[in-house]
C-alpha cells in the first residue's frame, strides 16, 4: 500500500509548477483526477516534442494521473467540478489569483461545500502582497527572487538556470504543504488554505547568498562553476581538452588532492591551508590548480580522484546521464507503455522508501481519457446520467 492511498486529488492545474506538485502526490498513491479543457486540455499538451501525436512534455509530468475533459467556462461545467471536489481531500490550482474566485470556486467558496477540503494553490507571487495579481513565468521569478544575479560566468554577467527551477521548486514546496496539511487534517479533521508563490521559493533556495549578504553587505554575484564560499570548486581543463568538476570541501580532501597531485608541499602553504584562505586568495590559487590540472588527462584524473574519494566527474551531457551507471542502478530511468505512443522512457521519482516503492504506474493519460470512468466510479453516475451530461455539451 502507498502512503497516499486513498487521498483524493482534484488537479485543476496546467504546464509545470502545479503538475508537479499533483505528480508527486500521485507517485505516493494519491488519485489524482486532472480536469482539463475538452478539445486542448492542458496548456503543455501543445509543447513539442510530439510522439505519435501526444507531447512527450506533458507525458514527463502527469504520470499516475486520470483525465476528464470538463469545460468550466460552462456554469454547469463548475458545477460538475464542485460535485467532484465535494468528494476530494485536495484540490490544486495554480490559475493567476483572483480566476478560481470569479468561477465561484476559490478556497472561501470551497470549503462551504467541503470544510475539510486542503486547498493548495500555486502562482507566482502567492495571494497577498502588492504583486498579487501580476502573472509570472519562470523566466520572470528567477529574475526578481535573485537566483539569476548568481548564476553566470561573471560579474553582471546573468544566466537563467537551464531547468525551470522556478516552477519545479514551486511543485515541490507545494506537495510538501499538501502533505503536511494532510497530515494536520488527520490529526485535527481541519482542511486550509496553502499558498505557495513561486517568488517565495526562489528566496528560499537562495541559501548562502542571503547569508553572505547579511553578514558582510556585499551583493553575491555570478562566480562561474566555482562555489562562492569553498575552494577548489570549479572544473578545471585537463591534458587532453576535457574538463573535470572537483569539490575539495574541507582540509582533509585538499591534503588528498595534492597528495594524488604530488604537490605535497602546498599543504603547508600559509596561503592554502584552510578554506577561508584558499577562498581568500582565490586568486593566487587559480594559475597554480590550472597548472596542476594540465598534467593529466581527464581519465587520469577521474581515475585517480575517485580512488582517493575526492569527489570528482565529468560534466555530464543529457545523454550520459540517462546512462550513468549509478542514475541506471537507482533506477531514476524508467520505460512506461502509453496507449498511443507505445513504449517510452522517462525519468521517476528520486524519492526512494524502504517500505513503500512510488514513482511510475500508469501513463500519462490522453486527454479525457477517464471521463466516463470518473463519472461512473467516482461520482456514482448511471449511463443514463453520463449521456445526459455529455448532452449538455460541456464534457
Amino acid at each position: 500500500m502507498l502512503p497516499l492511498e486513498g487521498v483524493k486529488v482534484v488537479d485543476l492545474t496546467r504546464v509545470l509548477s502545479g503538475p508537479y506538485c499533483t505528480m508527486i502526490l500521485a507517485d505516493f498513491g494519491a488519485e489524482v483526477i486532472k480536469v482539463e479543457m475538452p478539445g486542448t486540455g492542458d496548456d503543455s499538451r501543445a509543447y513539442g516534442p510530439y510522439v505519435n501525436g501526444e507531447s512527450a512534455y506533458y507525458m514527463s509530468i502527469n504520470r499516475n494521473k486520470k483525465s476528464i475533459t470538463v469545460n468550466t467556462k460552462d456554469p454547469n461545467g463548475v458545477e460538475l467540478v464542485k460535485e467532484l471536489i465535494k468528494k476530494a481531500d485536495v484540490v490544486v490550482e495554480n490559475f493567476k489569483p483572483g480566476t478560481m474566485e470569479k468561477l465561484g470556486m476559490g478556497y472561501e467558496d470551497l470549503k462551504k461545500i467541503n470544510p475539510e477540503i486542503i486547498y493548495t494553490c500555486v502562482s507566482g507571487f502567492g495571494h497577498s502582497g502588492p504583486f498579487s495579481k501580476r502573472p509570472a513565468y519562470d523566466a520572470i521569478v528567477q529574475a526578481m527572487g535573485g537566483i539569476m544575479s548568481i548564476t553566470g560566468p561573471g560579474d553582471g554577467q546573468y544566466t537563467r538556470v537551464g531547468a525551470s527551477v522556478g516552477d519545479i521548486t514551486a511543485g515541490l514546496f507545494a506537495a510538501v504543504g499538501t502533505i503536511t496539511a494532510l497530515y494536520h487534517k488527520n490529526k485535527t479533521g481541519k482542511g486550509q488554505k496553502v499558498d505557495v508563490a513561486m517568488l517565495d521559493c526562489q528566496v528560499a533556495i537562495l541559501e548562502n547568498a542571503i547569508a553572505r549578504y547579511l553578514v558582510n553587505g556585499v551583493i553575491p554575484q555570478p562566480k562561474g562553476n566555482r562555489h562562492a564560499s569553498i575552494t577548489p570548486f570549479e572544473d578545471f581543463l585537463c591534458k587532453d581538452n576535457i574538463k573535470v568538476m572537483v569539490a575539495i570541501g574541507n582540509n582533509g580532501l585538499w591534503k588528498k588532492f595534492l597528495t594524488v597531485a604530488g604537490r605535497e608541499e602546498l599543504v603547508d602553504d600559509e596561503r592554502f591551508n584552510t578554506n577561508p584562505l584558499r577562498t581568500q586568495n582565490y586568486e593566487e590559487l587559480k594559475p597554480i590548480m590550472d597548472e596542476i590540472f594540465m598534467t593529466k588527462t581527464s581519465d587520469e584524473w577521474y581515475e585517480q580522484l575517485v580512488a582517493a574519494n575526492v569527489p570528482v566527474t565529468y560534466v555530464n551531457t543529457v545523454d550520459k546521464v540517462i546512462s550513468n551507471e549509478q542514475v541506471v542502478a537507482r533506477e531514476m530511468i524508467v520505460e512506461a507503455n502509453h496507449p498511443k505512443v507505445g513504449p517510452f522512457k522517462m525519468a521517476d521519482t528520486p524519492i526512494k522508501m524502504s517500505e513503500t516503492k512510488g514513482g511510475f504506474r500508469t501513463p500519462a493519460p490522453v486527454l479525457g481519457e477517464n471521463t466516463d470512468e470518473i463519472l461512473r466510479d467516482y461520482l456514482g453516475y448511471s449511463e443514463e446520467q453520463i449521456a445526459e451530461v455529455k448532452a449538455k455539451n460541456i464534457l
